[in-house]
């Protein structure tokens, strides 16, 4: 007689809803596990038959860590297509290559942790390469269009579930722990917030990443937005997971907590649930829960909460029905992908006919990235790889294409007299995170090699500058010098790379010589009986010997070329990376002097910039100019297609290209609106403006009509291919209120379409623009308002290539006064601000706002009503200082001093007489150390 099987318990069983199967298998939990599952590494419950699971696989335009897998371009390349539907089919391969992967190694994880929707509001930031767009409309839908292909079209499971990065207002790696955005609550609704809601709404969204820093003084791990926003914009269980190292960073960097056990209970209130810390390591974190718990910090509801929402993505994955989707992996569908993607992602900026390029032409290849296909942090392995120079030699035939990288060729003599020497390797060649890596910051540098000597002849090593005295040195084999952790110099590094790159150095004048430092350790080179070495003492001095000047070899090539294409840019890793910001928008001086080479040699000189962000460059003198994001595995080429015509260039740029360093706000004023900040707002003339973009076609536009329904604006215009080739176009909407009540954009994008036409033909194009595209976030009364009165919409190839221009009259109310004598003044609801911040008011929710800098500042609210009359004033204030009350810009009318030396948060009620009817301008003068959350009038 054989025993009945145990019933299915209902977890598993796939014809419950979700919801009740999370609730029965978090009941079977015990406390004990449900606080192991907090931690990014989740213990498997073998009792349950529940596997471990990890939060987090980087996929950001491909798997990435986890060795070889399909390279596409850069997100700020996928942006720059302006096509969504091309970024879709992106998403969709690279979930099918994370199901393929995870198949064979387990390791690979299903719960991605991207895209980075980070608006590109400075193009400074060194995490540039990881968004889409300076603008909220065009980085959502690119957005949502990426985290529709990682979820897949399966009715109820998910092929892998994205997590939106970085939760919130973060554009600065320079002091990115505890750095503080002072974000206006219009530049929050308007701008920030913009681009991570839309993308939610569409229903695509696992979870969200809080980002390093700190928002209006809190930091974003415990941010009340996380609840009063984001949780409010649908009805799924999102996901919360904390950025690596963050939850300890409310403690060791931040001072947020005296406590980490007060610290993590703060951060699972505030919504974060899973916790990156400690890497694989979970036993911190769950002991900090625990003891969170025992001393009555959280809850076990609080837990369960968190929990939930994780359990919730494991059965969305199919965890717990035996789902099982195979993927598929660098089919040759993906690498056509991967191509097209590179293709569309190239943007032409000037060209005065000499592309595209003759079949006959003879072409010099020069430039520090000619040759290169670089990665990123983010990126996986390449299996397959196209630099430029190979594409043009497939394109054109190799006996057409002369190639000079212009790198200084040069030896190291020490002091002794002898050269610094590359002995021959023995060892098989590797390539960097061909292993594939949890965490690849841990990847250990190459000991297998020997290490660097010294001879009487020496090495030539080929040294490029990468700006501000950023060097790397490259044996003739191709190895980059690199420092391992046993502290010896070798050549062995395919490209620089790793969290602290142990490629660059930095030559410094001492004496007639020059001393070596290695800036990955801070060490200067030394030369020791055993090999060259990195030390703390008896540095050497070398005398550098040029063999050849990188402007010499691109002069040669050029002399006998038609045309010369110079390949100039970034290598990811250098100058411009996460944790480190750029300092400047110019090219760095190495590869304007190949660029000057160039052109002295032959005026018909060609610039492809190949680089994760803008540059400022002067245009004038050259014969074309395009631009790229590091193109991915097909980027040479789809360069090489684009130059020879074979596709037509339809790139257009997802952010403004400035003319200068000048034209920038400081890296961290983040107040687009007072600031003048990106296309919407910006009032100089950009070197090449927000939606730019050239073809080989010409494309007239026509019959633009608007119609004004209920709830929305509809809006058609006529699109025309009047060029004599294919192309595609890219149609772009954008609006203007005519009489705004308050500071409104220049112009703002409210739709676009990528279309392509063959010559003559003609497609109508037609939009849906909802009214609420039109409003803006009304401080006075907090909410959503639209202006009554006249909007300019306009059609065209950019945001300053304006072809078409219609005005619709929109129905609204006038934005009433402020009801100050029943409501008072929220301190951070100002209409404009000079030397302020905004802080914190508590550590859990509030604004208030500070003096910055000099501790002297000015706040003005606009259109106060007072009804019949006030006669007394009081502010809520912390801190020491003064408060000047003012009316209309005249002497203040009341001053409040307040002396509360107990800390930020110990705020206290002052009060003044202060006499006023009707409707008036507030000016508050803040001088001194000191916050103010609110104002209120009586009387």
């Amino acid at each position: 007689m054989t025993a009945d099987p145990p019933p299915t318990p209902p977890f598993r069983d796939p014809g419950l809803p979700v919801a009740k199967r999370v609730d029965d298998l978090l009941a079977r939990l015990t406390l004990e596990e449900k606080i192991g599952f907090l931690h990014q590494f989740a213990p498997a419950v073998e009792r349950l038959g529940v596997a471990a699971f990890r939060t987090g696989q980087e996929a950001l335009h491909g798997v990435a860590w986890m060795g070889p897998a399909t390279v596409f371009p850069q997100a700020v390349g996928l942006g720059a297509t302006w096509n969504p539907e091309l970024v879709r089919r992106v998403g969709a391969a690279v979930s099918r290559e994370a199901r393929a992967m995870r198949a064979r190694d387990e390791h690979v994880g299903l719960n991605v942790w991207s895209p980075t929707v980070n608006l590109l509001r400075h193009p400074l930031w060194g995490r540039n390469e990881e968004g889409y767009s300076e603008d909220p409309k065009l980085t959502s839908a690119i957005a949502t269009a990426y985290t529709r292909g990682l979820r897949g079209d399966h009715p109820v499971h998910w092929r892998t579930a994205p997590v939106l990065k970085h939760w919130l207002a973060h554009n600065n790696e320079t002091d990115r722990d505890t750095a503080s955005s002072s974000v206006r609550p219009r530049v929050l609704h308007e701008y920030d917030l913009r681009a991570f809601r839309e993308t939610v709404e569409a229903g695509a969204v696992a979870g969200v990443m809080p980002a390093y820093n700190l928002v209006n003084g809190r930091p974003n791990h415990v941010s009340p937005y996380l609840r009063e926003q984001l949780r409010t914009w649908t009805e799924e269980e999102l996901l919360v997971c904390s950025d690596a190292g963050a939850p300890s960073n409310l403690v060791d960097s931040e001072h947020y907590f005296d406590t980490h056990e007060e610290a993590t209970a703060a951060a699972l209130r505030a919504g974060v649930d899973s916790f990156t810390d400690h890497g694989t390591d979970g036993s911190k974190i769950t002991a900090r829960v625990r003891a969170a718990y025992e001393r009555g910090l959280v809850s076990e509801a609080d837990i369960d909460t968190a929990v939930r929402r994780q359990l919730s993505v494991r059965f969305r994955l199919g965890e717990f029905d035996d789902h099982r989707d195979p993927g598929a992996f660098d089919t040759p569908e993906h690498r056509a992908l991967a191509q097209e993607a590179a293709e569309q992602a190239v943007v032409l900026l000037r060209n005065d006919g000499v592309l595209p390029l003759r079949p006959e032409s003879r072409i010099a290849v020069v430039g520090l990235l000619a040759d290169e296909c670089k990665l990123d942090w983010y990126s996986g392995t390449l299996i397959h790889r196209s630099t430029p120079l190979e594409g043009l030699r497939e394109r054109f035939g190799a006996d057409r294409v002369q190639f000079a990288e212009g790198v200084d060729r040069i030896r190291l003599r020490t002091s002794a007299g002898v050269f610094l020497y590359v002995p021959e390797g023995a060892a098989a060649e590797k390539v960097r995170g061909a292993e594939g890596a949890l965490d690849p910051a841990l990847l250990a540098g190459r000991t297998d090699l020997p290490p660097l000597t010294t001879d009487p002849v020496g090495t030539e090593l080929a040294l490029v500058d990468w700006g501000e005295g950023v060097l790397t040195l490259r044996a003739p084999d191709g190895r980059c010098l690199s420092v391992a952790e046993d502290g010896y110099v070798r050549a062995s590094a395919d490209q620089p790379g790793g969290w602290v790159v142990q490629e660059t150095f930095r030559l410094e004048p001492h004496g007639r010589g020059h001393l070596l430092r290695h800036l990955g350790t801070g060490r200067h080179v030394s030369v020791a009986a055993d090999g060259v070495k990195v030390a703390g003492t008896d540095p050497e001095i070398f005398e550098t010997v040029v063999v050849e000047r990188g402007e010499e070899a691109v002069a040669r090539v050029a002399a006998g070329a038609d045309v010369v294409l110079v390949v100039a840019g970034n290598d990811p890793h250098i100058n411009g990376r996460e944790t480190e910001d750029r300092t400047t928008l110019f090219l760095p001086a190495h590869q304007n002097r190949l660029l000057r080479a160039a052109r002295a040699a032959q005026p018909r000189t060609v610039l492809a910039l190949v680089s994760a962000y803008p540059y400022a460059v002067e245009p004038g003198s050259l014969a074309a100019l395009l631009w790229t994001a590091h193109g991915g595995q097909a980027a040479g080429t789809a360069l090489a297609r684009v130059l020879a015509g074979d596709v037509s260039p339809a790139g257009r740029l997802p952010q403004t290209w400035y003319a200068s360093d000048a034209d920038l706000p400081d890296l961290l004023d983040y107040d687009v609106i007072g600031g003048c900040q990106t296309y919407l707002y910006f009032e100089g003339t950009p070197l090449y403006p927000f939606g730019h973009g050239l073809s080989y076609a010409s494309f007239s536009y026509a019959g633009l009509t608007a119609h004004v329904t209920e709830d929305a604006v509809r809006v058609s215009f006529t699109v025309t291919n009047t060029g004599r080739r294919t192309a595609a176009e890219v149609a772009q909407l954008y609006s203007r209120a005519v009489e705004p009540s308050v500071p409104r954009p220049r112009r703002e994008l409210l739709a676009h379409r990528r279309v392509t036409l063959a010559p003559g033909e003609r497609t109508r194009i037609a939009f849906d623009v909802p009214l609420s595209a039109f409003a803006f976030w009304d401080v006075a009364h907090g909410r959503w308002h639209l202006d009554p009165g006249p909007y300019d919409l306009m059609a065209g190839g950019s945001s300053e290539d304006i072809r078409l221009r219609t005005t619709v009259t929109l129905a609204g109310e006038p934005v009433a006064p402020r009801a100050v004598r029943q409501r008072g003044l929220d301190a951070a609801d100002f209409d404009e601000q000079s030397g302020t911040a905004i802080v914190d008011r508590t550590r859990t929710t509030g604004d208030a706002v500070t003096p910055a800098g000099d501790r002297s500042g000015e706040l003005l609210y606009r259109a106060c009503d007072f009804g019949p009359g006030v006669t007394g004033v009081t502010v809520t204030v912390a801190g020491r200082g003064t408060v000047e009350v003012s009316l209309d810009g005249k002497p203040p009318l009341a001053t409040l001093t307040a002396d509360s030396p107990s800390g930020p948060y110990a705020y206290t009620e002052l009060t003044a007489d202060f006499t006023a009817a009707g409707v008036h301008d507030v000016r508050l003068g803040l001088r001194g150390a000191l916050r103010l959350a609110h104002v209120g009038f009586s009387g």
